[in-house]
């Protein structure tokens, strides 16, 4: 423990170095935590946004016009234990018209029930109630403004097969994205079965959420092959999307890296001139007995000491940015994760630590008597 008695010693004799250093790796930790938190926290936003309310994989037959059975839903759960909630529902396009203006739309009839296990209606509904009852709708809120409706109205609709069906609206929801509000209209699914002239166990798709919505790749590849079916995924119908989020983490990432290299570099060039500084007080603890390895763990525990104690104020200091955040008129707000700042913690410390590396080399090649003779 006498090294770690020097080091101290060493560092009380510079406090405003000593202070300086630490509230150097304070910033630098607290932008890796804050920096990591928002962009992390931003993506998490975003894919919720976009597909959190949405399905994640569909399953359709090869065969084009096929219909699946019902209990496909049921053995897709069983394959994968990454589902969340496997929905079988009845797509069908229909066309509304309102004067000499019409708008295809899309529609998908399902119990409701699993409808809201994927789409959250019961928390998107904005007007009227959430339910499916038959002959009943829900529509978006983006249709309903264009087109002047609203819950208890009845809109007609042309179907597949030539003939007209009315439904009476219930409720109005916003999923979040106005293309959806605007084209999805969903129904009940005697509604959807008798206008395709489909049996009671019969489906256009199976719609499924995952626990993991990154992984949609392969649990589709999986499902493909294991189910014979046709297996679509978000992640492939969104390129874009996931160009973007890669870039997001890369441009974070870089951030992080900088930040660690400052931090190695202010610590190593304070080091290095704490050795210079030290050099006649290490010569003479190595003339009295001192060996190379107990000299050089005098730079180890001050690196220890201000990494511990920088990063610990970094910590806190991203803390309070997050919550700063918070207080910004932003339409998301930052989750920290204690498993991501612990680790960046981690990673201060131990860039601090290797940091120590050019002070004990300095140090290991140290002549005492050198030092002792030139005073």
């Amino acid at each position: 423990m006498l090294s770690l008695t020097i080091a101290a010693r060493f560092l009380k004799k510079s406090p405003g170095q000593s202070a300086l250093i630490i509230g150097g790796i304070a910033v630098g930790i607290a932008t890796q935590v804050f920096v990591g938190s928002l962009i992390t926290s931003l993506q998490a936003d975003l894919v919720d946004t976009t597909v959190g309310s949405s399905a994640h994989i569909t399953l359709e037959a090869t065969a084009d016009g096929a219909t699946v059975d019902k209990s496909l839903a049921t053995d897709a759960t069983a394959a994968e234990p990454l589902i969340s909630t496997a929905v079988p529902v009845r797509t069908l396009s229909g066309i509304f018209t309102q004067g000499s203006e019409s708008v295809p739309l899309s529609l998908t009839g399902a119990d409701f029930e699993g409808l809201d296990t994927i789409y959250k209606l019961s928390d998107r509904i904005t007007s009227g109630s959430p339910g499916l009852d038959s002959d009943e709708a829900l529509v978006g809120i983006a249709f309903a403004e264009r087109y002047n409706v609203s819950p208890g109205d009845t809109v007609a609709l042309l179907l597949p097969d030539g003939t007209s069906g009315d439904l009476k609206i219930r409720g109005l929801f916003d999923l979040g994205a106005a293309a959806a509000n605007e084209r999805i209209v969903f129904v009940d699914e005697a509604f959807a079965a008798e206008a395709l002239d489909l049996a009671d166990d019969e489906y256009t798709a199976i719609q499924i959420q995952l626990t993991d919505v990154f992984a949609s790749t392969d649990v589709a590849d999986r499902l493909a092959t294991g189910l014979d079916v046709s297996a679509t995924d978000w992640q492939s119908q969104n390129a874009e999307l996931l160009s973007g989020l890669q870039a997001q983490s890369a441009s974070s990432a870089m951030i992080q890296v900088f930040v660690l290299v400052a931090v190695a570099l202010g610590i190593a060039s304070t080091l290095a001139i704490s050795a210079v500084q030290k050099t006649r007080q290490i010569g003479i603890l190595k003339a009295m007995g001192m060996g190379d390895g107990a000299a050089g763990r005098i730079f180890l525990w001050q690196a220890a000491l201000l990494g511990s104690g920088g990063t610990l104020g970094g910590i806190v200091l991203g803390y309070a940015l997050i919550w700063g955040f918070s207080l910004a008129p932003v339409p998301f707000s930052i989750t920290p994760e204690p498993v991501f700042i612990a680790i960046s913690g981690a990673i201060g410390i131990s860039v601090a630590l290797a940091s120590s590396i050019i002070p004990i080399r300095k140090t290991s090649r140290l002549d005492p008597i050198e030092v002792i003779q030139n005073g």
